[in-house]
């Protein structure tokens, strides 16, 4: 939508200059200064004529925005491209700027985006932009204004464009020291040194082996391939674990430090574990940028780890409610599944997560940013249970 216009600092826009031109133009009739007549039309044909030029400066002038990234880590650069084409035999002048909201800025230390240059006949031209992003989070890049005036840059209109680009802006990665992870492997046997395989999970079907039991054949699979199938499972050695957030006591207690912090940590153990081949899964009771489910079924594909980190960089420190209702209406239990759950303190919440689990038989690890104990003595009668946060973060050089 085009706006009003917008003069540059001259003195020729100012309307009181104008009105004194006009004033000494007509003197100059009185008199039969013709010299001082020819100067004053001169002054008022160029100002008038800036300005027909400006208003019809927007028509013809086409704009497109773009950026190479739309998923990136903190720190990590992205360009911002627009290119701009003049459609029109009447040169212009033009100057794009393009709003930003949130920590995303320029890499050359400039506050605002704004590029400007001028554009002859059917001329095209591009501005481009490198950007850092600072923060977790989801942001917006846009829309771009264009400004667009006379070749002498006296006046000007405005058109604002309708891209507008979101870029979500994931959990920063953090090292993080190891760990022991809780498990409860089906057949008390853990990974490749068990004989068989688990029956709970069927990753697909083949050709029946000789030697293989008759109740691993897929009669379904067999008739409709008309030869014998067997039923492929996956193996008991892949680890299952589930990431829980409760975002209840950092909402109430503004935490805001500490729940970013949190989920560096949450970030860096899924990059880690999915490193690792095991199949992830994350639940909170959080709000989230844009809305959508805060919950991701544990799986095991090329997708998962993206969809989890694309959670925690939308996820508020917002409560949509209790964790424990969060569970039971969205969780699917898997055998085998181990949790490792963060909140900021210990309180009564641990007590009704804990029992859940144990209930369902899910060894569960629970992580803290403010334990209540306090000695290492104390630390270490409750290691089994809670733990803190910055017993598994490893702190970097320059930072807290």
């Amino acid at each position: 939508m085009e706006g009003q216009d917008r003069g540059v600092p001259t003195i020729l826009v100012i309307p009181l200059m104008q009105f004194f031109v006009g004033v000494l133009l007509f003197i100059a009739l009185l008199h039969g200064q013709r010299d001082l007549i020819v100067l004053s039309l001169l002054v008022l044909g160029l100002v008038f004529g800036a300005k027909l030029w400006t208003r019809i400066s927007l028509s013809g002038i086409k704009s497109h925005s773009a950026v190479d990234k739309r998923k990136v880590f903190p720190d990590e650069t992205l360009i911002l491209r627009i290119d701009a084409e003049n459609e029109k035999f009447l040169p212009v002048w033009l100057q794009m700027q393009v709003p930003i909201s949130g920590p995303i800025y320029p890499s050359s230390g400039e506050k605002t985006l704004i590029k400007e240059d001028s554009l002859w006949w059917y001329q095209r031209t591009y501005f481009e932009w490198e950007l850092t992003a600072r923060r977790r989070g989801v942001h917006h890049i846009g829309p771009p204004h264009i400004l667009a005036g006379d070749f002498f840059a006296f006046f000007s209109r405005e058109k604002k464009e309708q891209e507008l680009h979101q870029i979500i802006v994931y959990p920063r990665i953090v090292p993080l020291k190891s760990f022991p992870l809780p498990r409860r492997d089906f057949f008390g046997v853990p990974g490749a040194k068990s004989p068989v395989q688990d029956p709970i999970y069927i990753l697909g079907t083949r050709d029946y082996q000789p030697g293989q039991p008759a109740k691993y054949i897929h009669w379904k699979a067999s008739a409709r391939h008309h030869r014998l199938q067997e039923k492929i499972f996956e193996p008991t050695e892949q680890e299952k674990v589930l990431l829980v957030v409760d975002v209840n006591q950092f909402a109430s207690l503004k935490a805001e430090e500490e729940f970013e912090n949190t989920l560096e940590v949450v970030a860096s153990l899924a990059v880690r574990m999915d490193k690792w081949g095991y199949a992830l899964g994350l639940v909170t009771n959080g709000a989230l940028v844009g809305g959508g489910p805060a919950i991701v079924p544990i799986a095991r594909n090329r997708q998962q780890l993206p969809a989890i980190l694309e959670v925690l960089a939308r996820l508020q420190m917002e409560s949509k409610g209790d964790l424990i209702d969060t569970l039971r209406r969205g969780l699917e239990v898997h055998w085998g599944m181990s949790c490792v759950h963060f909140s900021y303190e210990e309180d009564g919440t641990h007590a009704a997560a804990e029992q859940y689990f144990k209930h369902r038989k899910t060894p569960v690890m629970f992580f803290v940013c403010q334990p209540r104990f306090t000695s290492r003595k104390d630390r270490s009668k409750v290691w089994h249970r809670i733990h803190s946060v910055d017993d598994i973060r490893i702190k970097e050089s320059g930072r807290a």
